[in-house]
């Protein structure tokens, strides 16, 4: 893998492969967004594997509750072993919620009903990355 730098001169654009340095690692940005009460685990999991995880709170969703974000910089050869855990640690359930009544005019009645949504589990995404250094 190389980077490329360009130059122009008189309208034609040039590019000179620049290498990498052989010692650079390979690493990838992993970032999952799961509920909030299997964050705890997770993270806890990931550093008894030794990687180094940060925890982000967020909400989202549709039912709008209390989520968890963990990123983690991680090489190459560890992506799989990231989602395993995430995989084993983050498991989606079933939650019975009561819906939010809608804005009603003065006379109007509502009834809500419980609702059974799915919760829990991840969303995992693993993007590239271009720099990394550990300071």
């Amino acid at each position: 893998m190389s980077r490329h730098r360009a130059r122009t001169t008189n309208r034609t654009t040039t590019l000179t492969r620049i290498p990498l340095a052989t010692d650079t690692p390979r690493v990838k940005l992993v970032v999952a967004i799961v509920h909030n009460e299997d964050a705890g685990a997770l993270v806890s999991a990931l550093l008894d594997r030794e990687f180094r995880a940060t925890r982000l709170h967020s909400s989202g969703g549709f039912l709008k509750q209390s989520n968890a974000t963990i990123i983690l910089g991680v090489d190459d050869d560890d992506v799989e072993e990231v989602i395993g855990v995430v995989r084993a640690n983050c498991t989606s359930r079933t939650q019975v919620v009561n819906p939010m009544p809608p804005i009603m005019e003065p006379g109007e009645f509502f009834m809500p009903y419980p609702l059974e949504v799915e919760v829990g589990g991840a969303t995992v995404f693993v993007l590239p990355v271009e720099r990394f250094e550990r300071l």
